[in-house]
Order: C-alpha cells, then sequence, then structure tokens
C-alpha cells in the first residue's frame, strides 16, 4: 500500500485569527499524521507536548513521536 507523505510540510499557525507564524513538520502521513523525528537521550514530556501544540495548531488529530537517538527505536503514537 502507497501512502503519500509530504516532507517539511508548513502549516500557519494563527492567534485569533491573525497568522503569527509557521511550524514545519517533520512529515505528514496520507494528510493525517503528523511525524516528529527526534535524536534525543530520551523522550521527555516536553516533546509530547510540542507534538500536541503542532497537532492542535495543524487541526490534525494523530501524531507519532519517533526517537531515533538510542539503539532501541522509541516512539510514542498521541492523539488530540
Amino acid at each position: 500500500m502507497d501512502l503519500p507523505v509530504e516532507a517539511q510540510k508548513a502549516f500557519h499557525i494563527s492567534y485569533e485569527g491573525t497568522i503569527v507564524g509557521d511550524y514545519v513538520a517533520d512529515l505528514v502521513v496520507a494528510g493525517k499524521v503528523i511525524v516528529e523525528c527526534k535524536a534525543a537521550i530520551n523522550l521527555d514530556s516536553v516533546h509530547e507536548a510540542q507534538l500536541i501544540n503542532y497537532l492542535k495548531a495543524s487541526g490534525l488529530r494523530v501524531g507519532l513521536l519517533i526517537n531515533c537517538g538510542k539503539p532501541k527505536l522509541q516512539y510514542r503514537r498521541l492523539v488530540v
């Protein structure tokens, strides 16, 4: 099965109807899932909070947080 993947997809961030900046997602899969890739010692609550904010800003509901900074892959799935 082939799924469309967009790398470095930009989303406008707005506050009270005014665009205040942009967020660039590492990957967006099938227009529905944001994938954030990290290379950290461990995944922290800060990484989860960042992904939750990205999901809210983009209007998407599902995110996948991947950490490649350890010998064993770490991942978390988040839904808002």
